[in-house]
């Protein structure tokens, strides 16, 4: 397919079972009916109420950042569409999901189960306190941007784990965060820009921050 080869793959992301499954899952199937013919373009694209669809290329170098190898337990912060869902479906163990949006949540599971998605779960939710009762996780992404790390998902993470997110107001960067058995090792890969994180985020500006 030509958004992966000429998008994703001739950049920065190389790993095989990414590509693969970038390859297998149906995007166009997660956008607005209107906008079916764009779902393939390296661009992000609008859901209801404001929100977007990351464009394939961050979605793939987001993914890459994970690490996956199958067995993990990952926590998603921000649904969506449920694409990133069902990008690391086929790359996990089991994905929870949490979307602070009603509408999105339901039409999010709906999309999943007409396509047997059947190692995600989603829940309704502030992705900012994370997914107490699920806990620990080894892999966290993060899909929508506040302006610190928020202290309960770095609270979630198992040792070992990595969390992705993007972080900043104006200025965002993608930030990798892995917990050692000696506190946390964070580096920043690329510039991004993605809706800001609401909820308690919006409210607690530095608070439980790693920065």
């Amino acid at each position: 397919m030509q958004m992966v080869r000429a998008q994703i793959e001739d950049r920065d992301v190389k790993d095989p079972r990414v590509l693969a499954v970038m390859l297998k899952v149906p995007r166009h199937r997660f956008v607005p009916i209107d906008l079916t013919a764009s779902a393939y373009e390296d661009c992000p694209l609008p859901l209801m109420l404001g929100q977007t669809i990351s464009q394939p290329y961050i979605v793939g170098h987001m993914t890459q950042a994970l690490d996956l190898h199958g067995v993990e337990r990952v926590l998603e912060i921000g649904t969506g569409s449920g694409y990133q869902a069902a990008v690391l479906s086929d790359l996990a163990s089991e994905v929870y999901s949490i979307e602070i949006l009603p509408e999105l949540a339901a039409r999010a599971r709906l999309t999943l189960d007409e396509l047997q998605y059947k190692n995600i779960r989603i829940r309704c939710g502030d992705g900012y306190t994370g997914w107490l009762d699920a806990a620990p996780f080894d892999r966290i992404i993060v899909t929508a941007a506040p302006d610190h790390i928020p202290q309960p998902l770095i609270d979630q993470l198992s040792a070992g784990g990595r969390l992705v997110i993007p972080v900043g107001r104006s200025d965002q960067e993608l930030v990798v965060l892995e917990k050692t058995g000696t506190g946390l090792t964070r580096r920043s890969t690329i510039p991004v820009r993605f809706v800001p994180m609401t909820g308690q985020a919006a409210g607690r500006k530095g608070s439980g921050s790693s920065d």
